[in-house]
């Protein structure tokens, strides 16, 4: 069975490179200024759903967009150049996120995981359960905003 999926995940692979690498630099920003701001809302969705009565379908949708944004290829938006430039507003993105591979690396594995125990943690209707990941994944969001993402201006 791997076999067979493998050429198959090479070719999407391929296909989502050459496809971000057409990308101008302010339809990079835009895009992962969107998928960011979608998270967000997400996270907020379940937070409210922690902090009352508990909808295990709202929390269960939120969770799967989360982790589907997650496992999309979010990287291949920050093509070179774009640590500058404009999307719907001045990316904040700092440079360090072109020449820390390392580092983006292990906090975007992370986030992953995290968003993917997020997903599978949703459904069991565990409010407890639910907060402890939602500050794990928090804290992946907090970690890679720290280290890769420049303040607002005030």
């Amino acid at each position: 069975m791997l076999r067979q999926l493998l050429p198959i995940a090479l070719i999407a692979c391929a296909a989502s490179t050459s496809a971000s690498a057409n990308l101008k630099v302010d339809e990079a920003i835009k895009y992962r200024q969107s998928a960011y701001t979608f998270m967000a809302w997400n996270m907020g969705r379940i937070r409210a759903n922690t902090e009352g009565e508990l909808s295990r379908d709202e929390v269960v949708k939120a969770a799967n967009a989360i982790a589907a944004i997650a496992n999309s290829g979010l990287g291949s938006l920050f093509v070179p150049g774009s640590d500058q430039g404009k999307g719907w507003i001045e990316t904040r993105a700092k440079s360090e996120i072109f020449t820390d591979g390392a580092g983006v690396g292990k906090v975007a594995m992370r986030f992953n995981q995290e968003a993917n125990a997020m997903a599978a943690i949703a459904g069991t209707g565990d409010a407890a359960a639910l907060k402890a990941q939602l500050g794990k994944l928090g804290a992946t969001c907090k970690s890679c905003h720290d280290n890769y993402r420049a303040k607002a201006a005030e």
